[in-house]
């Protein structure tokens, strides 16, 4: 720790030449490292939330399909959050189930060498996306998904969701089923950004150590970060790794006081060039609680208003939460689906499979077997 405070206020002196080494040497580097949008040492204090505002969260859970079901399935359940402030309207508390069933909905990913479990959770990914948008553009238009009537958004006004706005998942995917799976995520955002509504990705407890690897361009021993030639397989030995692996939240956890944000950096994540005006940046943020990483587009980053907005709004909404923000938790609990949920949805699925007339409707042997007992 005391390590890398040193190597803050080094690399602080020649901020803008290690930027144009990681600009000219980018492609070359053997590790993942953010790149700084401001001083290395800014702390800035967020403003409260205005009295007025209203949040908006989604949150997905699913049911697997299994061969030993009444029917080969599976179920993608959104859950939806408003919570309006300071206005005296009904908050919306819900979830949108999907069900597919289709066999070119169900086996499509196989062909990208894709197991169908693991295409359930990027659909999912890409409905809470889409849901999210939904939400706001129903406050912008008036027509509000709840039985409460909505207005014009004349007030501040968040998107969040729980995670990383950084889809690693989508790296080694084929270019075809990435095409599946990004491009609604950035309509969806696309959506949000026309109606100037932020979005951000909470991440609590975060791992990553994308911005103290900056710092790496400063220990380099070599004129040039060159790590494919100077230190090829050997990124985690190699010279300029002169600390012990930290993750960035203990070190931001030194310098900031509760209520204040660091400075703001750009990810180099890979899959990010595909994301086009979306790249992906972040800050850390000391809710009182813990650092939090927060991430939101570039979009929002380049607006002084959108971004004091979600900032000051994430931080008061973990305020509320006691730790945690108000709205994802109530996402989550909106979208969970339980044992006895998943045992109630099969159940009626086969009640009206037999309604429809359809015969031999059960479940296999070893499911039938399981629940029963004769202990």
């Amino acid at each position: 720790m005391e390590i890398a405070q040193q190597l803050l206020k080094q690399a602080q002196e020649r901020q803008t030449e290690l930027v144009e080494r990681q600009q000219a040497w980018g492609d070359r580097l053997g590790f993942t490292a953010a790149q700084p949008l401001e001083p290395l040492d800014t702390r800035i204090d967020l403003a409260p939330a205005p009295a007025i505002h209203t949040v908006l969260a989604t949150d997905g859970s699913q049911i697997a399909p299994s061969h030993h079901e009444i029917a080969y399935c599976y179920l993608i359940n959104v859950g939806r959050v408003v919570l309006h402030y300071g206005q005296n309207r009904h908050p919306l508390l819900d979830s949108l189930p999907e069900v597919i069933y289709r066999p070119e909905d169900l086996y499509i990913s196989r062909q990208w060498g894709v197991r169908t479990e693991e295409w359930m959770g990027y659909r999912r990914t890409v409905s809470e996306a889409a849901v999210l948008a939904e939400l706001g553009a129903s406050l912008e238009e008036g027509k509000s998904p709840s039985p409460y009537p909505s207005s014009l958004i004349p007030h501040p006004c968040l998107a969040m969701v729980d995670g990383s706005l950084i889809h690693w998942f989508l790296e080694p995917l084929p270019g075809e089923a990435r095409d599946r799976i990004l491009p609604p995520i950035l309509q969806a955002w696309e959506q949000l950004r026309s109606i100037r509504v932020p979005i951000v990705g909470y991440l609590s407890a975060a791992r990553s150590g994308e911005a103290l690897n900056f710092f790496r361009l400063h220990t380099c021993p070599y004129l040039a970060p060159d790590c494919i030639t100077h230190c090829p397989g050997a990124t985690e030995q190699a010279p300029c790794q002169v600390f012990a692996p930290l993750r960035d939240t203990a070190l931001w956890g030194l310098l900031l006081e509760p209520g204040q944000r660091g400075a703001i950096w750009r990810s180099s994540a890979k899959i990010l060039e595909t994301y086009g005006n979306h790249t992906i940046c972040f800050c850390y943020v000391h809710m009182g609680s813990e650092i939090a990483r927060i991430e939101f587009p570039l979009w929002v980053a380049q607006d002084e208003e959108l971004l004091n907005t979600a900032l000051s709004l994430t931080l008061t909404q973990v305020q509320k939460g006691y730790g945690y923000p108000v709205a994802l938790a109530e996402a989550h609990n909106q979208a969970v689906v339980r044992g006895g949920d998943r045992a109630r949805f099969f159940a009626l699925l086969e009640q009206q499979m037999i309604r429809a007339g359809l015969k031999n409707i059960g479940t296999s042997y070893k499911e039938a077997r399981k629940r029963g007992s004769i202990a």
